[in-house]
Order: C-alpha cells, then sequence, then structure tokens
C-alpha cells in the first residue's frame, strides 16, 4: 500500500513515503500562462519565475497564510507532486496524512480534503500542524505532562500545548516567514529607498537576518531598484541594519505565544518553566529567535533538530508507527 505525508505548506511542500523517508522538498509554487489558461511550471522551476514573468505569465503561491487561494491550482499542484513522488507506482492511490493550520475553517480544511482526493489521493487524514510538528521533533506527546511547540512556517505560526496526545491548548497567527520577507521589504525601502523582489528579501533574511544584535554582523550586498530614481540599485547592508525589520511581526508572535499561556493549566504551566519550548518550522533557523523569545516569554526556547522537516517527520512517524489520529482534526 503507498501511504505518504503532506507537509502543506505556504512557502514548501515536503511529502513523507512510507520506507522511503522525505521524497520530496520543492517551493509551493506554480506558474500560468493567462493566454493559454494552463499552468507551465510547479514547484522549483516555477520559484525561479517569481517576479521575472513577461506579461501573460504569473508566477504565484496557490496558498495564502495556510489556506488554499486557488483550488484548481492546487489540485493541479498536488497532481504534480504526488505523481513525482510515487514514482512508478503512481497509478495505485496513495493513503494520505495532510498537515493543516489549528486556525483553519471548516471551509479551508474541506477544500484541503477536496484538492487532494481530486489529485488522486484515496483515505485522507487531516493532522493539525503543531501536533505533527511536535512528534517529528521528537517529544513525548502520549506522557502527561506538558509539551509546548512554536512551529513557524510560511504562512503561519502555531502553537500548542500537548499533554496525554492531545492539545490542551492552541492559537494560529497568520504571521510568519512570508510576513518577516514583507517587513523586510518595507524596511529597506523606508531606510535605504530600496525596492526589492521577493526573492530578494527572502534571500537576504536567510543569508544576514537576525533578531538580535550581532558582534560581528554578516554583510550582504542588497540588488534591487531605487524607490526615487527608479534606477537599479546595490548596497552593502549587515545584520544589525535589519533588527528593526522584524519587531511588527515578532511582537505578534509573542502576544501569541503569552495567550496561548494565559489559557494553560497551572500543573501545566510548570512542566513548562522546567522543560521550555520547541521552536520548528522554517523560520526557526531566525539567528537569535531562541534567545529573542526566551528574554520576551521568561522561559527557554530550543530549536528542533532539522525544523524544517519536522512536520513531515510526524506525519513519518503516524504512517510508519501506525497511530491514531482521529481525535486530533475534525473536517
Amino acid at each position: 500500500m503507498n501511504r505518504i505525508g503532506i507537509d502543506f505548506g505556504t512557502a514548501n511542500t515536503i511529502i513523507f513515503k512510507e520506507g522511503k523517508g522525505i521524497v520530496l522538498n520543492e517551493p509551493t509554487v506554480v506558474a500560468i500562462s493567462q493566454q493559454a489558461n494552463k499552468i507551465i511550471a510547479i514547484g522549483n522551476e516555477a520559484k525561479t519565475m517569481l517576479g521575472r514573468t513577461p506579461n501573460g505569465i504569473i508566477a504565484k503561491r496557490p496558498l495564502k497564510n495556510g489556506a488554499i487561494a486557488s483550488y484548481k491550482i492546487t489540485e493541479a499542484m498536488m497532481r504534480y507532486f504526488l505523481t513525482k513522488s510515487l514514482g512508478v507506482t503512481k497509478f495505485i492511490k496513495p493513503d494520505v496524512i495532510v498537515s493543516v493550520p489549528t486556525g483553519s475553517t471548516s471551509v479551508e480544511k474541506r477544500a484541503i480534503y477536496e484538492a487532494l482526493l481530486s489529485a488522486g489521493a484515496r483515505k485522507i487524514s487531516l493532522v493539525f500542524e503543531p501536533y505533527l510538528a511536535a512528534l517529528g521533533a521528537g517529544m513525548q506527546i502520549n506522557e502527561s505532562y506538558a509539551n509546548m511547540i512554536v512551529n513557524i512556517g510560511g504562512g503561519t505560526t502555531e502553537i500548542a500545548i500537548i499533554s496525554l496526545n492531545g492539545i490542551v491548548a492552541w492559537s494560529s497567527e497568520r504571521v510568519a516567514g512570508d510576513a518577516f520577507n514583507e517587513y523586510l521589504s518595507q524596511h529597506l525601502k523606508r531606510k535605504f529607498s530600496l525596492n526589492v523582489g521577493e526573492q530578494m528579501s527572502e534571500y537576504i533574511k536567510i543569508q544576514v537576518g537576525s533578531v538580535l544584535p550581532m558582534n560581528k554582523p554578516k554583510t550582504i550586498e542588497a540588488r534591487g531598484r531605487d524607490s526615487i530614481t527608479g534606477l537599479p540599485k546595490n548596497i552593502l547592508i549587515n545584520s544589525n541594519d535589519l533588527i528593526d525589520a522584524w519587531r511588527t511581526p515578532l511582537n505578534q508572535i509573542v502576544s501569541t505565544i503569552k495567550k496561548v499561556l494565559e489559557k494553560t493549566p497551572p500543573e501545566l504551566s510548570s512542566d513548562i518553566i522546567d522543560r521550555g519550548v520547541v521552536l520548528s518550522g522554517g523560520s526557526a533557523n531566525m539567528r537569535g529567535l531562541d534567545f529573542f523569545l526566551t528574554k520576551a516569554i521568561g522561559v527557554p526556547f530550543f530549536i528542533a533538530e532539522d525544523p524544517v522537516f519536522c512536520v513531515a517527520k510526524g506525519t513519518g512517524i503516524i504512517i510508519e508507527e501506525g497511530l491514531n489520529v482521529d481525535n486530533i482534526v475534525r473536517i
């Protein structure tokens, strides 16, 4: 039987295949020819087109803040990813476990379910993202003490406290990696009169971004367009030049974490003080984020091993250990 797990993210889609491990990690991006009304590229190839397409071709993300923004495009993209992941056995319909944000509405969850069904899946189980991230991070979520996970992806930040294999308290904030990119773009325009595209903003964030001052800041050449003259412009910037860019999204994430902690039973709160909080998701790799959150919240934060793959690994654990997740999510 073909069984696969999908971390269906706003920025990237990662697929785990039973017996194989991670078999696909590609951007959740599709390029479309408007004139022919058809998809011309998906995944890695489509991402290279972001901000570079001529008239008549658009490159777009079919998910926005963790929710499907375009059903038909999502269906076609998932069909492509499923075929690519299953290889020679692509004609056998797979059983699928797929991640969904805890804040998804019934309509949003149904849209993901229907898109996968149309793309060729057989049985589909929707599981909340932070539950999968906690599993993939190696947390003992079946124990009676509190496990707190903060999964910062591309479109949403998922926060949950898990105990005895269930989610006790949670919140989903539609502020994450994409918001960091957007605020960075605004900061560069405001401070340096430099307009940059989505890919350049993300590249700068990954290469030199830090949420705390660095004694030896990293330097990078930022390339874009002068917002005053309209001409091409290159400037040298370093990590410490960018710190103020992240303040608004970071404050929103801190506020959401505090709200979850306020909803937590006192017995479990003491566990979190003792055991700390685990960070997962691609944005967990932001320099200094664990130290920033430790100072802001007052409890220790730790970055999970391979934080980008925690959700996908969580789907793999469910598949290979045969865990029952019927109580974790409903459509």
